[in-house]
């Protein structure tokens, strides 16, 4: 098979590689690359960011947030993660998605693990994941692209992807250990992920040569990559209508904040408890609706506002927290 090589490593920009090459890419046989990205989240085309993701602790730790073109579940990258796309024409989907996955389930057996393609959309080797993967169709085009496990930080992916109440919360990161593994202790002939990534183009590329992106085309990608994967609101304004309730103690009384984010936009909030202050805080509320739902827009509202008019000693910072803590 042809392939592409893409040494990219911001997620924002590989996304758009992807889009590229299923939309635009001259396509006359399947093609594939591999590819890395450094620490990120990288969510489903339908996913909420804010219910699936821990955004503080991405903040926290620099890791990026972007959502790809293809469906399925949040999945945390790092530089010891490899990911594989593969792209072609297709006049079949029924056959030729699964015979895409077999493509790389046949390259993994060929180096000694023993992969098997189960449930809705995992790799397993000896019952624990080790990728999972998505599919994406435009026209009569085909796109499946996963993950690899190698030697992800396996408490870092579970940080990342657990929000108060989440599946993962409750798990925890002895449960994540049970259900996922790192293929390195698996693959002792190989010293890093580098040499393994070799083989795997090796066998996938069977002879056959690469494919090279022009100048143009780079240029292409770095665009579709700073006007939509990089923006807010493809990676946050995307996400559903969400509700929250906060709460907490202050000098002041308790406060209570009820609201909706809908597209990344904070609507419908309102104040309850047993606060003093000396103006409604109804007044404030009205003040917040239909900003961006991010911390420094809603902290400038507030400062604009004069939270200790309506809370007493109350300071923009932490009002913020209690309505931004995700």
């Amino acid at each position: 098979m042809r392939y592409l090589t893409n040494p990219c490593t911001d997620p924002h920009r590989n996304m758009a590689f992807d889009e590229f090459c299923l939309e635009r890419l001259p396509l006359d046989e399947p093609v594939f690359y591999l590819w890395r990205n450094r620490p990120s989240v990288i969510i489903g085309l339908n996913q909420n960011a804010y219910g699936e993701v821990n955004l503080p602790f991405l903040e926290e730790k620099g890791i990026v947030l972007a959502r790809r073109v293809t469906g399925g579940g949040a999945v945390y990258h790092d530089l010891q993660n490899l990911n594989y796309t593969i792209v072609g024409r297709s006049a079949d989907l029924e056959r030729d998605y699964p015979g895409y996955l077999r493509y790389f389930c046949d390259a993994l057996r060929r180096i000694g693990v023993p992969a098997e393609l189960s449930g809705r959309n995992d790799i397993l080797v000896d019952g624990r994941k080790v990728s999972g993967y998505a599919k994406r169709v435009w026209h009569d085009r085909l796109m499946v692209h996963g993950t690899l496990l190698y030697d992800v930080d396996l408490e870092t992916l579970t940080c990342a992807l657990s929000v108060p109440g989440s599946k993962m919360e409750a798990s925890g990161i002895a449960s994540v250990h049970s259900r996922v593994a790192n293929l390195r202790n698996l693959l002792p002939q190989f010293h890093d992920l580098d040499a393994l990534q070799a083989a795997l183009q090796e066998i996938l590329a069977d002879g056959d040569g690469e494919t090279v992106l022009s100048e143009g085309q780079q240029a292409e990608i770095d665009r579709i990559a700073r006007e939509k994967f990089a923006t807010r609101e493809w990676n946050l304004g995307r996400s559903p209508q969400t509700s929250f309730q906060r709460s907490a103690k202050y000098p002041c009384g308790t406060i209570e904040a009820r609201f909706t984010v809908t597209r990344g936009v904070l609507t419908e909030l309102q104040f309850g408890g047993d606060f003093l202050g000396d103006r409604p805080a109804e007044e404030l509320a009205a003040s917040l609706s239909g900003c961006q739902y991010d911390p420094d827009t809603v902290r400038g509202r507030i400062e604009t506002a004069g939270p200790a008019r309506y809370f007493d000693g109350m300071d923009a910072v932490t009002l913020t927290d209690l309505i931004c803590h995700y």
